[in-house]
Parts: C-alpha cells; sequence; structure tokens
C-alpha cells in the first residue's frame, strides 16, 4: 500500500528512462486504484504490471474485492497470489489461495505464488517442510502444463521488511528444495524451466550475490523496488 496516483506515475516514468535488459522481464505491482493508469503509461516499453491479490469468485456481494475479469477489463493478466502479509495479516490459508491459483490459472492468467516459512520454523529446522506443504496445498490440481502460468516466489518471512537477509546460500540451499519438490511431485521439465524468485529485503547491494545463484531466477522487490535507483540497479544485476 504504497504510492498514490502521481507518485505512481513518476515511477513508472523514471522507470521506462532506465536501461531495462531485454533479458529480463520487469513486472510492478501498483495499488488496485491505478492499475489501469499504470498498464497505459506501460504501453510499448515492455514492462508488464500485474495485482496484488484477488478474489476467487467470479463476482457477488464480496464488498471491497476485486475479480479476474476485473482485473482482464483493464489489461491486468499478471497476478500475486499467497503474499506472506496476506497470509499473516488477513488469515489466508493454502486453501484460499490455491482457489484463488486455480481460477486465476483457468482464466489464462501468469500467478506469482508467494511462500515461504517464518522466523520460529526456521529456528526449529521445519523450514524444508513448511515450504514443501505450502507448494503442494497452494498449487494442488495444477497440471503440469500449467505450470507455464507459474512463476514462483520464496519469501523467508523473517528477512522481509526486517532489514535482514537470507544469505546468498541459505537462498540457494531452499531454492534447491523447491525445485528438487517441483522435479519429485510435477516433472523434472518443470523444475527446469520454472522461475523460482527469491524476496527477501533485496537491495542493490546484495542483489547480484543472489541472482548469481544457480536456482534463484530472479527476485521479488519489496521496498526498494519504491526508488527508481534501487530498483533499477537490481534489475541490472538480473543480467
Amino acid at each position: 500500500m504504497n504510492k498514490n496516483q502521481e507518485e505512481t506515475l513518476s515511477l513508472i516514468s523514471e522507470l521506462k528512462k532506465g536501461s531495462i535488459p531485454s533479458s529480463v522481464e520487469v513486472i510492478i505491482a501498483p495499488s488496485f486504484v491505478v492499475l489501469s493508469t499504470a498498464v497505459s503509461q506501460v504501453a510499448n516499453s515492455g514492462i508488464v504490471v500485474a495485482a496484488q491479490n484477488v478474489n476467487a469468485a467470479k463476482s457477488g456481494a464480496f464488498t471491497g474485492e476485486t475479480s479476474l475479469d476485473m482485473l482482464t477489463s483493464v489489461g491486468v493478466n499478471t497476478v500475486i497470489l499467497g503474499h506472506s502479509e496476506r497470509r499473516d495479516l488477513y488469515g489466508e490459508s493454502n486453501q484460499i489461495i490455491n482457489d484463488k491459483v486455480i481460477q486465476a490459472v483457468a482464466a489464462g492468467f501468469k500467478v506469482i505464488f508467494c511462500f515461504g516459512e517464518q522466523l520460529a520454523e526456521r529456528k526449529s529446522n521445519t523450514h524444508f517442510d513448511v515450504v514443501s506443504a505450502q507448494l503442494a496445498e497452494g498449487l494442488k490440481g495444477l497440471s503440469e502444463a500449467d505450470f507455464a502460468q507459474i512463476i514462483l516466489a520464496y519469501e523467508p518471512v523473517w528477512a522481509i521488511g526486517t532489514g535482514e537477509t537470507a544469505s546468498g546460500e541459505q537462498a540457494q540451499e531452499m531454492h534447491a528444495h523447491i525445485r528438487q519438490f517441483l522435479s519429485d511431485e510435477v516433472s523434472e521439465t518443470v523444475a527446469k524451466n520454472t522461475r523460482i524468485l527469491y524476496g527477501g529485503s533485496v537491495k542493490p547491494s546484495n542483489a547480484a550475490e543472489l541472482f548469481d545463484k544457480p536456482d534463484i531466477d530472479g527476485g521479488l522487490i519489496g521496498g526498494a523496488s519504491l526508488v527508481a535507483a534501487d530498483f533499477l540497479a537490481i534489475v541490472a544485476a538480473a543480467v
């Protein structure tokens, strides 16, 4: 919940002036109230606009919610689901998130699926089990072909907004576990082709180290994405 319309347009303008390598896909997820404007502003820039959330229902008595059809009508076909803040602050369970994933994929959306462990779970050494369960339950019902629409985003919750960051080795260890999970539970092809992003206090100073790891394919950027220069520096590190 950052940046009003004027501030969002200013940030987009700065991003468009920057150098975005053709090999890097850049996705921005502004507030719902400026999605339509953002879509028009990024036209022909190569930047993709995503929504931060969506409701699984097609329509009805869900005051304050937004449907997939509403997003489609303003030119948005990418959505972030399962973000740690949706899970923690708004009580979204794996089942709720799975319902959204199934409906979004069926509607042709690209889904950025977020998941990750809490600090207590890492300290108790259950973090691999927690992540495996979130993947198994949150992505339940998808076919192998459906995974072409899925981008995974690992968020160690203890490293979000805290200034703490998983070390490159910790992040790579979990990303390797995620890829092995995909290989075991879906297919080796899906494991090889699915992009797995790291999201946990990524900033210009650590982006290159993180993105250099073999199983880290990019980042889900939080606070650093609010400053154009910082975000563009992270984009450059993803080459």
